[in-house]
């Protein structure tokens, strides 16, 4: 992976995504049980990224600390970003499918699949995607970034 890229990708969503240092970027892609980076085939430009990490993880964001307080076996995404230019061509539904697969092979106790979306500010696409796939909100809570997100969850297998 190159993670200079993958921090570009992720640093041209913030705020739909988390602010981060290369460094913490490359720390959370450590932690990760499942981390995809998804280019194309023809000219190895990146067009998205996600990571996704499982309970008794030693990661200390407020939101994965919230569906540890709720949920014991689950797999948790902590970041999906797709570059503009790939948007709309079905790569992030591909990338969960995927996520789904791996989790299935890596974390097959997992019972759910967990994330939060933005309500402030508010990001009305991927609460639609994240609808239309199947998640639901099983809480809110106020960050201390300054957003308020919508904890979503949907089952898995």
């Amino acid at each position: 992976m190159d993670l200079e890229v993958v921090h570009a990708v992720n640093q041209a969503e913030v705020p739909a995504v988390g602010d981060e240092t290369v460094e913490a970027l490359g720390r959370i892609g450590e932690l990760s049980t499942i981390a995809l980076v998804a280019d194309d085939p023809t000219t190895g430009e990146v067009g998205g990224f996600c990571m996704v990490l499982e309970p008794g993880t030693p990661y200390e964001s407020g939101n994965y600390r919230w569906f540890v307080d709720r949920y014991e076996r689950f797999v948790y995404l902590d970041r999906i970003a797709i570059a503009p230019a790939f948007r709309r061509r079905g790569l992030g539904r591909q990338m969960y499918a995927e996520v789904e697969r791996l989790a299935a092979e890596r974390c097959p106790d997992a019972e759910h699949f967990t994330l939060e979306v933005n309500l402030r500010p508010r990001n009305d696409t991927s609460l639609a995607f994240h609808a239309a796939l199947g998640f639901v909100e099983v809480g809110r809570r106020e960050t201390s970034y300054g957003a308020l997100v919508s904890l979503m969850a949907k089952p898995l297998g």
